[in-house]
């Protein structure tokens, strides 16, 4: 089963995470298939908190990739924030 979920990085205490394509029996750090964004949960002042490839997304969900839960919310919320730059 093909799912999009987070990736860690970033230094100790400071995470930073991909949103990839993978399948889920691989690793948490492990091999992916495409990266589709990221999502900083520590972004101060400027720095994009998130950004994601809905377009991409929407095709891995048409394909029947899952989403984790925490990738749920950030995409609902960056297709909110969408909707509302282009209104």
């Amino acid at each position: 089963m093909v799912k999009i979920r987070l990736t860690r990085g970033g230094a100790k205490k400071r995470p930073f995470y991909h949103i990839i394509v993978t399948d889920s029996r691989s690793a948490r750090d492990g091999r992916n298939i495409e990266r589709v964004g990221f999502y900083n949960p520590v972004a101060r002042g400027n720095e994009k908190k998130v950004e994601m490839n809905v377009e991409r997304i929407n095709h891995w969900v048409s394909n029947g990739a899952q989403m984790s839960d925490k990738v749920a919310v950030l995409f609902k919320e960056t297709s909110k924030a969408n909707a509302a730059e282009a209104a």
